[in-house]
C-alpha cells in the first residue's frame, strides 16, 4: 500500500466514496477521436453538468464529447436512482468539439437552459419542457474561439442572467511539439496567445456581446477555469479567471456596466512564491470559518496547489503550505476541484482529479475503460479531510476514488440520492465518466438550501449568498453551480452542520443585495427559500 504523509488507513473510520457507476446505469466513455494528431483540444476536455432539467426533484446528468461525431449524452435520474439515457430526440444529442457546459435559465421561465462551449463555438440550447430542448440560432452569441468555461451571472443585476465564457488559446493546429526524445507530444500553453475572455449582457433573453464596453477587452489570456462571486464585499458579481501559466485576472465589478482587471493587487495573481503557475480548476468555500470565502485552484504535477484565503475582505494570501498542501501523498496535475463537507462535521472538505498534460510514469493501476493511448497521462484522484487548520491526504484510504487512475479533468458535486450528503462525478479525457456515492461516516446534522426568486419565473437564484446560523456557528454558501472545470454543478447549497441539530435562523442576501433573514428549525432536511415569502 502506498504511503501518505500523515494519513493512514486506520485514520478514517471507512472509505467515503464508492464507486457507484455500475448500479447507476451511467455509460459512457469520454470520445477524443483518432489519437496519435496531438491536438491539444482534444486532451483539454470535457465537461459534465448535474441539474435537474424537467423540475421532479432529482439530478440529471449531461456528459459531453470533443470528438467531433460522437454525440453528447443526457440522463434522466429515475425514480429508483438510476440513470436513464435519454438524449436520443431530446435536442442535447450533438456533436461537436465539446469542452464545458453552464446551465442557467436564460428566459425566466423557470426551466434550465443548457449552454455548451466548443473549440470553435457556444451553443445554446432552450428548454422547451417535457425532456425537450430546441438550440437557438439567434441568441445573439458568437464565439468563434477556443472556449472553456462558462457562468451564467446577472453582472447588472437587472435580473436577467448574463453569460461570461473563458477562451483559452488563439491556437494553431499547424503547430507540432515533441518531447525531449523528439517524440510527437501535446504542446503546452506558452507557444501561443492567450484570448481576450467574453461577456454577453442578457437582454430580456437574448445575448447582447458588451466584451469591449465592459472593458474585459483590455486584458487577455489563456483562461481555463472561471467564477462569478462578489470579491471585493459590495454585493455586486466579480469574475475570477484561472489562467494557464500566466497570472490570473479578477475583474472587479465598477456598478456601471465596466470591470477593472485587480488581481495583482488584491493579491490573487500569483502564487505564494510570487510566480506563475498552471492555473486550472478552481474551488470556493469558507474553509477557515470566518465568513469569507477562499479559492483553491489546482496546478501542475510539479507545482503546487494555491489555497488563497481572505481575512481582509477582497484581499487574498497563498496560505496553501500552512493548510498542509505541501504534505501531500503523492502530486498530480489537477483539474476539476470543490470543497465539500463530506462527512457533515462542519468544516469543507477538499476533491480534486488529476490528470497529465505529457507522458510520464502511470500513477497507479490504469482504470478499466481507459484508451491505451492515454494511460501514459493518467494519474489517480485525490481527496483531503479539513481537520480546522488543515487539510490531511486521506486518499490512500479512498482506494474507489483515488486507488486507479484516470486522465482526471472535469468534477462536478451534488446530492444526487438526496439523502443529504454530496456525491461526485467526474470526467477523464478517453476515457469513462465515473459516479461516486458518499458513504462517509456522519459526523453531524446537514441542510440542503434551495433560493429561489418568485419575480424572475421561480428560476434559482444565482449569486444569493446562503447564512446557515446553527450551534454557535455561521456558515456561508454561494447560490452558483459554475465553479472546477468545465462543469455545472448542483445549484442548492449543502451546508455540514456538526453536531446542531436544528438551526437558528438562515440569512439570505439576494443577487440584488436585498436581505431577509428565514426562522430557524430542525436540521437534517431539504428546504425551498423564495425571496419575500418569510
Amino acid at each position: 500500500m502506498l504511503a501518505v504523509i500523515g494519513c493512514s488507513p486506520a485514520d478514517v473510520e471507512r472509505p467515503w466514496l464508492e464507486d457507484a457507476t455500475g448500479q447507476s446505469g451511467i455509460q459512457f466513455i469520454h470520445d477524443t477521436g483518432p489519437t496519435g494528431r496531438y491536438l491539444v483540444p482534444e486532451q483539454m476536455g470535457s465537461g459534465a453538468a448535474l441539474f435537474d432539467y424537467d423540475n421532479d426533484g432529482r439530478l440529471d446528468i449531461y456528459l459531453v464529447h470533443n470528438a467531433g461525431t460522437n454525440a453528447n449524452r443526457l440522463f434522466h435520474q429515475e425514480p429508483n436512482g438510476t440513470f436513464k439515457d435519454v438524449s436520443v430526440g431530446s435536442g442535447l444529442d450533438v456533436a461537436g468539439y465539446g469542452m464545458g457546459v453552464a446551465v442557467g435559465d436564460v428566459n425566466n421561465d423557470g426551466l434550465p437552459e443548457v449552454l455548451v462551449t466548443e473549440y470553435g463555438a457556444v451553443r445554446v440550447f432552450i428548454n422547451r419542457g417535457s425532456g425537450k430542448f430546441m438550440e437557438s440560432k439567434d441568441s445573439g452569441l458568437d464565439n468563434p474561439r477556443w472556449a472553456t468555461s462558462a457562468a451564467f451571472f446577472d453582472f447588472n443585476r437587472d435580473g436577467w442572467l448574463d453569460l461570461v465564457v473563458a477562451n483559452y488559446l488563439d491556437y494553431d493546429p499547424t503547430q507540432k511539439c515533441t518531447d525531449s526524445k523528439r517524440a510527437p507530444e501535446f504542446c503546452g500553453p506558452h507557444g501561443f496567445p492567450g484570448l481576450v475572455t467574453r461577456l454577453f449582457q442578457n437582454k430580456g433573453g437574448r445575448f447582447e456581446d458588451v466584451t469591449v464596453a465592459s472593458g474585459l477587452a483590455r486584458s487577455r489570456g489563456p483562461a481555463l477555469g472561471v467564477l462569478c462571486a462578489d470579491f471585493d464585499g459590495d454585493y455586486w458579481p466579480d469574475i475570477f479567471l484561472a489562467d494557464d501559466g500566466r497570472p490570473n485576472r479578477l475583474f472587479i465589478n465598477k456598478r456601471d456596466g465596466t470591470f477593472a482587471e485587480e488581481a495583482g493587487t488584491r493579491g490573487i495573481a500569483l502564487n505564494a512564491l510570487g510566480q506563475t503557475a498552471g492555473n486550472m480548476g478552481v474551488a470556493m468555500g469558507d474553509v477557515d470559518g470566518n465568513g469569507l470565502f477562499d479559492l483553491f485552484v489546482t496546478h501542475l504535477a510539479e507545482e503546487h496547489h494555491a489555497l488563497w484565503t481572505q481575512d481582509r475582505r477582497g484581499f487574498f494570501q497563498d496560505a496553501a503550505a500552512g493548510w498542509g498542501f505541501t504534505k501531500q501523498g503523492w502530486r498530480g496535475t489537477g483539474f476539476g476541484a470543490a470543497f465539500a463537507d463530506f462527512d457533515l462535521d462542519g468544516d469543507l472538505d477538499l476533491a480534486f482529479v488529476n490528470g497529465r498534460v505529457k507522458r510520464g510514469a502511470t500513477g497507479g493501476p490504469v482504470a478499466p475503460g481507459v484508451n491505451p493511448f492515454w494511460a501514459p497521462y493518467a494519474q489517480r484522484n485525490q481527496i483531503f479531510a479539513n481537520q480546522g487548520r488543515e487539510f490531511r491526504d486521506i486518499s490512500s484510504a479512498n482506494a474507489a476514488f483515488c486507488g486507479q487512475a484516470m486522465v482526471g479533468r472535469s468534477l462536478a458535486v451534488g446530492d444526487l440520492d438526496n439523502d443529504g450528503d454530496l456525491d461526485l462525478v467526474t470526467t477523464s479525457t478517453g476515457g469513462p465518466a465515473k459516479i461516486y456515492r458518499n458513504t462517509a461516516e456522519r459526523k453531524g446534522h446537514w441542510l440542503i438550501v434551495r433560493v429561489i426568486d418568485p419575480t424572475l419565473g421561480g428560476r434559482d437564484a444565482y449569486g444569493a449568498e446562503v447564512n446557515v446560523h446553527a450551534g454557535g456557528h455561521r456558515h456561508w454558501r454561494l447560490a452558483h453551480p459554475a465553479f472546477s472545470y468545465l462543469c455545472s454543478n448542483d445549484p442548492r447549497v449543502h451546508f455540514g452542520l456538526g453536531t446542531a441539530a436544528s438551526f437558528d435562523a438562515i440569512e439570505v442576501i439576494w443577487p440584488d443585495a436585498t436581505k431577509e433573514t428565514f426562522p430557524g428549525g430542525r436540521a437534517d432536511r431539504m428546504i425551498e427559500l423564495r425571496k419575500g415569502a418569510r
